[in-house]
């Protein structure tokens, strides 16, 4: 009896020893995840300002192509009106002379 207690006895230390080594494996692994999170952290608010400078540049070139675009219609409409002001103009003047040749037509 006494030797199946004591083969019960090492099992026993023979497991805690195993629940030990696999605590201290855990442990390991836990620092080791915790420290690849902080560095990945640490990378990420290193890249801010790289971020945000391309973001900033994104919404520049957006801005710049959306006055280039608002400028060519703005042009666009310039060249319509003067060429309707150009157009109204000799009715103008055709009416204005009408008028001054026959005064009755007013």
């Amino acid at each position: 009896m006494e030797a199946i207690l004591k083969r019960l006895l090492d099992a026993e230390v023979k497991a805690q020893h195993l629940v030990d080594q696999a605590d201290g494996e855990r442990e390991l692994i836990i620092r080791e995840a915790l420290a690849d999170a902080q560095a990945a952290n640490e990378r990420f608010t290193a890249r801010i300002p790289e971020l945000q400078s391309s973001f900033i540049d994104k919404a520049q070139e957006r801005a710049t192509q959306a006055v280039g675009e608002m400028r060519r219609r703005y042009e666009e409409r310039l060249a319509m009106l003067k060429q309707l002001a150009e157009e109204r103009r000799e009715e103008a003047i055709e009416a204005a002379v009408a008028v001054v040749l026959d005064p009755s037509q007013v």
